[in-house]
């Protein structure tokens, strides 16, 4: 509990130095910024533990933030979210089906793989747009969905962040709860013994990047939700920061061993 401890000195300190810190206003503004990062990192925390690695989620991000925004005036809001998040779940799987079509069942060669599909994520996203940066502003539809995503609250608590509770219960059930779920833990463990006890390895394989994959699309539409704008470039430095938060708070990088409550002390100290 060392990540616990250092995330409590670190708000003692802060309380001392700007007691304005604990402020509604002020805790309401961190829980968005908490928002992109920490779906990222849930998503992330699941090709982890399953002996993986995704460098996709930049490219992922970028994607999804672009087309969803480009899709607001001419479909609407709520399809064009649907529609976003689709989008992210497909790219995950897309990444699984390469990886298995490859052989390739281990970590550095999952490190690789997902660094070019990253890159072909960001070049589409670049073709797309044209290199332009996407405003909100410039929309005809009102944005009012996303609005709330983006600055809306609940008394103290911004929309993202509720939405990142449910998504964090769901996620918690689905990797405790479920045979699917435990089995994405033993394939991360023993990729060998997880087989030879009939563990279907690939189906493994596909969850954790569709998992990730979607995860990411979310945290695309809470990042541009605040930002207000959608940039081909907008999920750089995501992959980074998503598997840092997931190793500090505890997730072994060997597979196997993790969770996703660990997740969320990593993601609070970054």
């Amino acid at each position: 509990y060392l990540v616990l401890v250092a995330i409590m000195l670190l708000v003692i300190i802060t309380i001392i130095v700007e007691p304005k810190f604990l402020s509604g206003e002020n805790l309401t503004n961190i829980m968005r910024q908490f928002g992109p990062l920490s779906f990222v990192s849930l998503g992330m925390t699941f090709v982890i533990i399953g002996g993986f690695i995704d460098l996709s989620v930049a490219g992922i991000i970028s994607l999804v933030a672009v087309v969803t925004v480009s899709l607001i005036d001419p479909i609407g809001q709520v399809n064009a979210l649907i529609v976003g998040i689709i989008l992210g779940a497909f790219l995950g799987f897309l990444n699984s089906i390469v990886l298995i079509s490859a052989g390739a069942l281990s970590q550095a060669e999952a490190l690789f793989i997902t660094f070019g599909m990253s890159a072909v994520y960001s070049a589409v996203a670049l073709i797309y747009t044209d290199g332009a940066t996407q405003h909100m502003s410039w929309l005809q539809t009102p944005q009012t969905v996303f609005s709330s995503i983006g600055s809306g609250t609940v008394g103290i608590f911004s929309v993202s962040f509720i939405i990142f509770l449910a998504s964090l219960t769901l996620l918690w059930i689905f990797h405790n709860k479920t045979y699917n779920g435990r089995s994405i833990s033993y394939t991360g463990g023993n990729k060998v013994a997880a087989e030879l006890s009939g563990i279907p390895i690939k189906r493994s394989v596909v969850l954790i990047y569709t998992i990730c994959g979607m995860m990411s699309a979310v945290g695309a539409i809470v990042l541009f939700s605040r930002i207000t704008t959608a940039s081909p470039t907008v999920g750089k430095g995501f992959e980074t920061n998503a598997i840092l938060s997931v190793v500090v708070g505890g997730t072994s990088l060997k597979g196997g061993k993790g969770s996703v409550l660990r997740t969320v002390l990593g993601v609070l100290l970054i």
